[in-house]
Protein backbone atom coordinates (compact mmCIF):
# COMPACT_ATOMS: atom_id res chain seq x y z
CA UNK A 1 0.00 0.00 0.00
CA UNK A 2 1.28 2.95 -0.64
CA UNK A 3 2.27 5.72 1.98
CA UNK A 4 0.36 8.94 1.73
CA UNK A 5 -1.64 11.64 3.86
CA UNK A 6 -4.77 10.53 2.29
CA UNK A 7 -5.16 7.27 4.37
CA UNK A 8 -4.79 9.25 7.72
CA UNK A 9 -8.27 8.97 9.56
CA UNK A 10 -9.52 12.34 11.33
CA UNK A 11 -9.41 12.51 14.95
CA UNK A 12 -9.84 15.25 17.25
CA UNK A 13 -6.23 14.32 19.43
CA UNK A 14 -4.95 18.22 20.67
CA UNK A 15 -5.07 17.16 24.23
CA UNK A 16 -4.20 13.74 25.68
CA UNK A 17 -4.32 13.71 29.24
CA UNK A 18 -2.03 10.84 30.83
CA UNK A 19 -3.90 9.24 34.04
CA UNK A 20 -2.12 6.80 36.61
CA UNK A 21 -4.82 4.53 37.17
CA UNK A 22 -3.80 3.45 40.28
CA UNK A 23 -5.26 6.88 41.25
CA UNK A 24 -9.21 6.81 41.79
CA UNK A 25 -9.67 9.87 42.46
CA UNK A 26 -7.97 11.19 39.06
CA UNK A 27 -9.91 8.99 37.33
CA UNK A 28 -13.53 9.78 38.71
CA UNK A 29 -12.15 13.31 37.29
CA UNK A 30 -11.93 13.15 33.84
CA UNK A 31 -15.19 12.76 33.15
CA UNK A 32 -15.63 16.28 33.80
CA UNK A 33 -12.41 17.55 31.71
CA UNK A 34 -12.58 18.92 28.06
CA UNK A 35 -9.52 17.04 26.81
CA UNK A 36 -9.53 14.74 23.44
CA UNK A 37 -8.49 11.42 24.69
CA UNK A 38 -7.24 9.73 27.76
CA UNK A 39 -4.19 7.90 28.57
CA UNK A 40 -5.19 5.23 31.33
CA UNK A 41 -1.56 4.43 32.59
CA UNK A 42 -0.40 1.13 34.23
CA UNK A 43 3.34 1.87 33.56
CA UNK A 44 5.42 4.42 34.64
CA UNK A 45 3.42 5.99 37.22
CA UNK A 46 2.18 2.74 38.55
CA UNK A 47 5.15 1.08 41.16
CA UNK A 48 5.61 -2.41 41.01
CA UNK A 49 3.58 -3.29 43.99
CA UNK A 50 0.76 -1.38 42.90
CA UNK A 51 0.33 -2.84 38.98
CA UNK A 52 -2.40 -5.21 39.98
CA UNK A 53 -4.54 -2.99 41.88
CA UNK A 54 -4.19 -0.21 39.05
CA UNK A 55 -5.39 -2.69 36.71
CA UNK A 56 -8.78 -3.69 39.17
CA UNK A 57 -8.87 0.24 39.04
CA UNK A 58 -9.38 0.31 35.07
CA UNK A 59 -11.73 -2.89 35.20
CA UNK A 60 -14.11 -1.03 37.46
CA UNK A 61 -13.71 2.37 35.61
CA UNK A 62 -14.58 0.78 32.32
CA UNK A 63 -17.62 -1.44 33.69
CA UNK A 64 -18.89 1.70 36.04
CA UNK A 65 -18.50 4.74 34.33
CA UNK A 66 -16.81 4.53 30.77
CA UNK A 67 -15.27 7.25 28.95
CA UNK A 68 -17.75 8.58 26.17
CA UNK A 69 -16.95 10.62 22.99
CA UNK A 70 -12.85 10.61 23.51
CA UNK A 71 -10.37 8.03 23.09
CA UNK A 72 -9.88 5.86 25.44
CA UNK A 73 -6.23 4.55 25.56
CA UNK A 74 -4.51 2.12 27.93
CA UNK A 75 -0.21 2.34 28.32
CA UNK A 76 0.82 -0.87 29.45
CA UNK A 77 4.19 -1.92 30.54
CA UNK A 78 6.19 -3.76 28.03
CA UNK A 79 5.10 -7.65 27.13
CA UNK A 80 8.92 -8.21 28.14
CA UNK A 81 8.16 -7.37 31.61
CA UNK A 82 6.56 -8.96 34.82
CA UNK A 83 3.21 -7.01 33.51
CA UNK A 84 2.97 -6.88 30.44
CA UNK A 85 0.90 -10.24 29.80
CA UNK A 86 -1.70 -9.27 32.19
CA UNK A 87 -2.12 -5.66 31.33
CA UNK A 88 -2.73 -6.92 27.79
CA UNK A 89 -5.58 -9.38 29.23
CA UNK A 90 -7.02 -6.24 30.52
CA UNK A 91 -6.50 -4.40 27.06
CA UNK A 92 -8.54 -7.72 25.82
CA UNK A 93 -11.29 -7.21 28.29
CA UNK A 94 -11.42 -3.49 28.31
CA UNK A 95 -11.47 -2.79 25.01
CA UNK A 96 -10.26 0.85 24.72
CA UNK A 97 -10.15 2.46 21.37
CA UNK A 98 -6.39 1.95 21.39
CA UNK A 99 -3.24 0.49 23.45
CA UNK A 100 -0.29 2.47 24.08
CA UNK A 101 3.10 0.49 23.74
CA UNK A 102 5.92 2.13 26.08
CA UNK A 103 8.95 2.28 24.61
CA UNK A 104 8.93 0.56 21.45
CA UNK A 105 12.28 0.42 20.17
CA UNK A 106 11.88 -1.51 16.67
CA UNK A 107 8.93 -2.53 14.48
CA UNK A 108 8.64 -5.82 15.77
CA UNK A 109 7.46 -4.38 18.79
CA UNK A 110 4.43 -3.15 16.80
CA UNK A 111 4.12 -5.98 14.88
CA UNK A 112 4.16 -8.65 18.46
CA UNK A 113 1.50 -6.73 19.74
CA UNK A 114 -0.71 -6.84 16.59
CA UNK A 115 -0.38 -9.94 15.72
CA UNK A 116 -1.54 -10.76 19.41
CA UNK A 117 -4.52 -8.68 18.94
CA UNK A 118 -5.24 -9.97 15.99
CA UNK A 119 -4.85 -13.70 17.57
CA UNK A 120 -7.21 -12.93 20.15
CA UNK A 121 -9.86 -11.70 17.85
CA UNK A 122 -9.52 -7.58 18.76
CA UNK A 123 -11.87 -5.89 16.78
CA UNK A 124 -10.32 -3.93 14.33
CA UNK A 125 -11.38 -0.46 16.00
CA UNK A 126 -8.62 -1.39 18.99
CA UNK A 127 -5.40 0.70 17.47
CA UNK A 128 -1.89 0.44 18.71
CA UNK A 129 -0.17 3.88 19.91
CA UNK A 130 3.29 4.11 20.03
CA UNK A 131 5.65 5.89 22.73
CA UNK A 132 8.77 6.88 20.76
CA UNK A 133 11.27 7.86 23.96
CA UNK A 134 14.53 5.73 22.99
CA UNK A 135 17.60 6.27 20.75
CA UNK A 136 16.36 3.08 18.88
CA UNK A 137 13.42 4.07 18.15
CA UNK A 138 14.53 7.58 16.67
CA UNK A 139 17.14 5.32 14.57
CA UNK A 140 14.12 3.07 13.48
CA UNK A 141 11.66 6.05 13.49
CA UNK A 142 10.72 5.25 9.68
CA UNK A 143 10.73 1.56 9.73
CA UNK A 144 8.78 1.54 12.32
CA UNK A 145 5.92 4.24 11.01
CA UNK A 146 6.13 1.89 7.79
CA UNK A 147 4.36 -0.79 10.37
CA UNK A 148 1.22 0.97 10.35
CA UNK A 149 1.09 0.73 6.41
CA UNK A 150 1.34 -3.16 6.29
CA UNK A 151 -1.08 -5.84 6.03
CA UNK A 152 -3.76 -5.01 8.79
CA UNK A 153 -2.70 -2.20 9.93
CA UNK A 154 -3.27 -1.03 13.53
CA UNK A 155 -0.67 1.76 14.23
CA UNK A 156 -2.03 5.17 14.24
CA UNK A 157 -0.21 7.17 16.23
CA UNK A 158 3.31 8.73 17.84
CA UNK A 159 3.92 9.93 21.20
CA UNK A 160 6.95 11.12 21.61
CA UNK A 161 8.36 10.30 25.26
CA UNK A 162 11.24 13.02 25.85
CA UNK A 163 11.87 12.70 29.81
CA UNK A 164 13.38 8.74 29.18
CA UNK A 165 15.16 10.10 25.73
CA UNK A 166 16.95 12.55 27.47
CA UNK A 167 17.60 10.50 30.65
CA UNK A 168 19.38 7.71 27.75
CA UNK A 169 21.44 10.61 26.11
CA UNK A 170 21.96 12.86 28.33
CA UNK A 171 20.48 15.78 26.75
CA UNK A 172 19.60 18.70 29.29
CA UNK A 173 16.41 19.97 29.42
CA UNK A 174 17.27 23.80 28.12
CA UNK A 175 14.51 25.88 27.09
CA UNK A 176 13.41 26.19 23.87
CA UNK A 177 14.20 22.32 23.29
CA UNK A 178 17.15 23.08 21.09
CA UNK A 179 18.91 20.09 21.13
CA UNK A 180 15.59 17.82 20.20
CA UNK A 181 14.32 19.44 17.91
CA UNK A 182 15.89 17.09 14.90
CA UNK A 183 14.47 14.15 16.89
CA UNK A 184 11.62 15.73 16.63
CA UNK A 185 11.33 16.76 13.24
CA UNK A 186 12.19 13.36 12.57
CA UNK A 187 9.35 11.83 14.41
CA UNK A 188 6.73 14.32 12.95
CA UNK A 189 8.17 13.57 9.50
CA UNK A 190 8.07 10.02 9.57
CA UNK A 191 4.59 9.78 10.75
CA UNK A 192 3.34 12.17 8.03
CA UNK A 193 5.17 9.89 5.35
CA UNK A 194 3.31 6.98 6.42
CA UNK A 195 -0.46 8.81 7.77
CA UNK A 196 0.04 8.67 11.07
CA UNK A 197 -0.99 11.01 14.08
CA UNK A 198 1.78 12.59 16.05
CA UNK A 199 1.67 14.15 19.81
CA UNK A 200 4.41 15.84 21.33
CA UNK A 201 5.26 15.10 24.71
CA UNK A 202 5.05 16.35 27.61
CA UNK A 203 5.59 19.21 29.57
CA UNK A 204 6.95 18.45 33.31
CA UNK A 205 6.59 21.74 35.15
CA UNK A 206 2.57 22.11 34.96
CA UNK A 207 2.45 24.95 37.01
CA UNK A 208 4.41 27.02 34.79
CA UNK A 209 1.44 28.14 32.16
CA UNK A 210 3.74 30.51 30.18
CA UNK A 211 6.67 28.02 29.49
CA UNK A 212 4.08 25.71 28.98
CA UNK A 213 2.10 27.91 26.48
CA UNK A 214 5.07 28.39 24.52
CA UNK A 215 5.89 24.79 24.11
CA UNK A 216 2.73 24.38 22.51
CA UNK A 217 3.06 26.87 20.47
CA UNK A 218 6.09 25.50 18.95
CA UNK A 219 4.58 21.66 18.91
CA UNK A 220 1.90 23.24 16.79
CA UNK A 221 4.54 25.23 14.64
CA UNK A 222 6.72 21.98 14.35
CA UNK A 223 3.41 20.01 12.88
CA UNK A 224 2.86 17.83 15.51
CA UNK A 225 -1.19 17.01 16.11
CA UNK A 226 -1.57 17.56 19.70
CA UNK A 227 0.24 17.42 23.16
CA UNK A 228 0.45 14.31 25.71
CA UNK A 229 -0.67 16.43 28.97
CA UNK A 230 0.13 15.02 33.21
CA UNK A 231 -2.44 17.79 34.59
CA UNK A 232 -5.42 19.18 33.88
CA UNK A 233 -4.53 22.79 33.95
CA UNK A 234 -2.49 22.36 30.78
CA UNK A 235 -5.47 21.53 28.76
CA UNK A 236 -7.17 24.73 27.18
CA UNK A 237 -3.72 25.86 26.24
CA UNK A 238 -3.22 22.44 24.54
CA UNK A 239 -7.21 22.80 22.54
CA UNK A 240 -6.29 26.31 21.42
CA UNK A 241 -2.78 25.54 19.87
CA UNK A 242 -3.45 22.45 18.62
CA UNK A 243 -7.68 23.51 17.49
CA UNK A 244 -8.58 25.45 14.02
CA UNK A 245 -7.90 29.09 14.37
CA UNK A 246 -10.34 31.17 13.32
CA UNK A 247 -8.07 32.46 10.02
CA UNK A 248 -7.48 28.50 8.92
CA UNK A 249 -10.85 28.11 9.27
CA UNK A 250 -11.87 30.82 6.54
CA UNK A 251 -9.15 29.89 4.46
CA UNK A 252 -10.19 26.35 4.42
CA UNK A 253 -13.90 27.53 3.25
CA UNK A 254 -12.63 29.68 0.67
CA UNK A 255 -10.19 26.99 -0.98
CA UNK A 256 -13.22 23.93 -0.61
CA UNK A 257 -15.56 27.07 -2.29
CA UNK A 258 -12.99 27.16 -5.05
CA UNK A 259 -12.82 23.85 -5.98
CA UNK A 260 -16.56 23.33 -5.45
CA UNK A 261 -17.03 25.91 -8.64
CA UNK A 262 -17.91 24.17 -11.31
CA UNK A 263 -15.42 26.34 -13.37
CA UNK A 264 -13.33 24.31 -11.25
CA UNK A 265 -13.86 20.72 -12.94
CA UNK A 266 -11.10 18.70 -13.47
CA UNK A 267 -8.46 21.27 -12.70
CA UNK A 268 -5.58 20.75 -9.91
CA UNK A 269 -5.30 24.25 -9.77
CA UNK A 270 -7.09 27.32 -9.21
CA UNK A 271 -6.71 31.23 -8.62
CA UNK A 272 -7.65 31.99 -5.25
CA UNK A 273 -7.56 35.67 -4.73
CA UNK A 274 -4.17 35.80 -6.57
CA UNK A 275 -2.57 32.74 -5.04
CA UNK A 276 -2.54 29.44 -6.87
CA UNK A 277 -3.96 26.91 -4.91
CA UNK A 278 -3.37 23.20 -5.41
CA UNK A 279 -5.86 19.84 -5.06
CA UNK A 280 -3.32 18.90 -2.01
CA UNK A 281 -4.60 22.00 -0.13
CA UNK A 282 -8.01 21.31 -0.68
CA UNK A 283 -7.18 17.86 0.90
CA UNK A 284 -5.84 19.53 3.98
CA UNK A 285 -9.19 22.04 4.02
CA UNK A 286 -11.71 19.16 3.70
CA UNK A 287 -9.35 17.60 7.01
CA UNK A 288 -9.30 20.79 8.75
CA UNK A 289 -13.36 21.66 8.08
CA UNK A 290 -13.62 17.62 9.62
CA UNK A 291 -11.87 18.42 12.65
CA UNK A 292 -13.92 22.07 13.45
CA UNK A 293 -17.29 20.13 12.95
CA UNK A 294 -15.82 17.35 15.66
CA UNK A 295 -14.85 20.93 18.04
CA UNK A 296 -18.62 21.83 17.59
CA UNK A 297 -20.21 18.00 18.38
CA UNK A 298 -17.99 17.93 21.55
CA UNK A 299 -19.40 21.25 22.62
CA UNK A 300 -22.62 20.72 21.76
CA UNK A 301 -22.79 17.34 23.29
CA UNK A 302 -20.93 18.56 26.98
Amino acid sequence: MPASSHFRSVHLRRSVLSVPAINSRALEKVHGLNCDAVIFDLEDSVAPEKKAEARDNLNRFFAETPLAGREAVIRINALSSDFGAQDMETVLALRPQAVLLPKVDSPDDILAVSDLLDENDAPESLRIWAMVETPRAILNIAAIAETGRTEGPRLDCFVVGLNDLRKETGVLPLPGRTYLVPWLMQVVLAARAYGLDVIDSVCNDFRDLDAYDGECGQGRAMGFDGKMLIHPAQIDAANRHFGPAEAAIAEAEAIIAAFADPAAAGLGVVNLDGRMVERLHLEEAERLMQKTRLIAERKAAR
